[in-house]
């Protein structure tokens, strides 16, 4: 980076940090750090939602998803509108009505104390660990730009944003939020302008996605049915997983995950929590069709210009000054030459989808498709030889591709700005979540179980170390975060682990009213054990394990009701909100 990317860079971070210590004043109450005493609006919800959701991993690894994989991945947001409006109709009121500060403490009401102490839990072992990948996803920038250690990269990266979580809490993270998104919105659209803008000049935008589509990275769409093929249920994006398993991923990340519970709940009212919730629904797709679209310009870029064997320089460098260099520059010579017969084959398929020559089309699309299957074949050798360099070696170079193509490509200040960009990302999501991890614990455990009766400046003070101890914690988690592969999947395969048994349990709440806590709470801790079997075994999707955790909880939950005398646990759901 030049003298004006690391000015860009400081001058932006420094500003948001400023910022959030400027918005850092609030009552000294629970109510204050945790829901800003209900003050919210319904676009700052809109934006802290949105925020929080939209992690650096969306930013850095999304695009480099689209270009290994193609567009599909935007079929698993295809469920997110659907699980906004059940939302709207059956959580929010509740949780407005009963004036929680967690999703959890209406268990509780509704079951018992260890039905909300084990969701409580759920969610803290799924959310920290989460939170470690999402600090360890920008700390690749700083390690990869300037050869720093990683590990005292994470600290860095999570020392920071520390800083304005604890002193501020709700209303600091929802406010530095919106200034993160005005710049990672500005960020996006100038990289997927400078993509197209560096193209040949005889290439437009419509030519770009032209020859994206014929190389199959347009794939937004995929439909084949066919449940008797194993190998379909394995499919992580079609419309079928996205559509039912996002759906039930959705339902439970917005409706029972308190970094997100937490963020409507600050609201003024019903109205403006619902409001949020809708207009979230109605972004989110399009917003990461345009992130992922970003990422298949990017692989037109490097079909008309040089693209490196592998994009993390920093493996590249380790396996160069080791034994088997000679080896390794080989496949570059030949990863080289399949790229420039490919940069010629490119520009004539641009030039005959120019002309509409259909014959030409297929002959030059059948010929890149062969190129493209080769080079693979050489990179797959190259990863062989990383591997025999260095058996610890990262080979799944997904992360580091929109970021290659940003250092290598984007002009001065730029680089800083989308530098700066993936950073506040960052800190948007993590911040909410660090400040989420304190709300449940102070809430759920050390209020009500472990320390009773004491002063609203007592619970306060112990907020904001928990925020604390929970970054601290975050920050470890990231330092083995690095064997993952792509970040996106990582954290999403994490949240479909829990969270198809958390919803399993609120459902339950919601909808069952004949099934006590007894028969929930084990019925939860029975489906957690067959998820994770089943995710072991590598059987299915991990967006379809969402749907079978949420079915199996209201299956098993129900089946020992049947076995079990009521005890009058359970308070019929007409009754919390008559």
């Amino acid at each position: 980076m030049s003298a004006v990317d690391w000015i860009v860079l400081v001058i932006t971070l420094l500003a948001v940090i400023g910022y959030g210590l400027y918005k850092s004043k609030s009552e000294k109450t629970l109510d204050g750090y945790f829901k800003s005493s209900n003050s919210m609006s319904w676009i700052l919800i809109l934006l802290s939602i949105m925020g929080t959701q939209a992690s650096a991993i969306t930013f850095l690894s999304a695009p480099g998803q689209a270009y290994t994989d193609g567009m599909r991945f935007v079929q698993y947001y295809f469920g997110l509108p659907l699980a906004m409006v059940v939302l709207c109709v059956t959580f929010i009121p509740i949780y407005h009505k009963l004036k929680v500060f967690t999703a959890y403490e209406y268990l509780e009401q509704r079951f018992d104390l260890k039905t909300r102490s084990l969701a409580s839990i759920l969610f803290l072992v799924q959310r920290a660990l989460s939170t470690g990948i999402s600090i360890y996803a920008p700390s690749i920038i700083l390690a990869s730009l300037l050869g720093w250690n990683i590990y005292y990269t994470n600290l860095v990266m999570g020392g920071f944003l520390i800083i304005y979580t604890v002193t501020g809490g709700t209303k600091a993270v929802t406010y530095t939020q919106m200034q993160q998104l005005i710049v990672v919105f500005i960020g996006m659209f100038l990289a997927g302008y400078m993509v197209v803008h560096m193209l040949p000049k005889n290439v437009s935008f419509t030519d770009a996605l032209h020859v994206a589509g014929k190389m199959g990275k347009l794939n937004v769409i995929e439909t084949k049915i066919d449940v008797t093929d194993s190998e379909w249920w394995k499919d992580k994006y079609n419309i079928w997983s996205g559509l039912i398993g996002g759906f039930f991923l959705a339902l439970s990340y917005f409706g029972t995950d308190q970094s997100q519970v937490g963020r409507y709940l600050t609201a003024k009212n019903t109205k403006e929590s619902r409001t949020g919730l809708l207009m979230n629904g109605l972004v989110k797709v399009p917003m990461q069709f345009l992130i992922l679209l970003v990422g298949s310009l990017v692989f037109v870029f490097y079909m008309f210009f040089q693209s490196p064997i592998f994009f993390n320089q920093k493996e590249v460098d380790k396996v160069l000054t080791s034994e088997y260099r000679e080896e390794f520059r080989t496949l570059q010579i030949q990863n080289d030459s399949l790229n420039a017969i490919r940069q010629t084959q490119t520009t004539r398929l641009a030039n005959a989808l120019h002309s509409e020559d259909q014959p030409k089309i297929k002959t030059l699309q059948a010929d890149l498709l062969q190129i493209e299957t080769q080079t693979k074949a050489v990179r797959e050798d190259a990863l062989a030889v990383m591997k025999k360099a260095d058996s610890t070696a990262d080979t799944n170079d997904t992360n580091y591709i929109f970021l290659y193509f940003v250092v290598e490509n984007l002009p001065k200040g730029l680089i800083g700005l989308l530098i700066a960009m993936i950073f506040l990302a960052a800190w948007g999501s993590i911040a909410a979540a660090l400040n989420s991890l304190a709300s449940t614990t102070v809430i759920d455990l050390y209020k009500r179980m472990w320390v009773k009766d004491k002063s609203e400046l007592h619970y306060y003070k112990a907020s904001r170390w928990f925020t604390f101890g929970w970054g601290i914690f975050a920050i470890a988690t990231a330092m083995f975060a690095s064997k993952l592969g792509s970040l996106i999947e990582a954290v999403n395969v994490l949240g479909s682990l829990f969270y198809g048994t958390i919803l399993g349990i609120f459902l339950v709440a919601f909808y069952l009213k004949r099934i006590g806590g007894k028969a929930v709470f084990w019925g939860a801790i029975i489906t957690e054990i067959i998820v994770i079997g089943i995710y072991v075994a590598d059987v299915i999707s991990f967006l379809w394990l969402n749907v079978i955790g949420c079915l199996l909880v209201l299956i098993i939950a129900g089946i020992i009701q049947l076995f079990v005398k009521k005890k009058g646990t359970s308070t019929p759901l007409s009754s919390m909100t008559s």
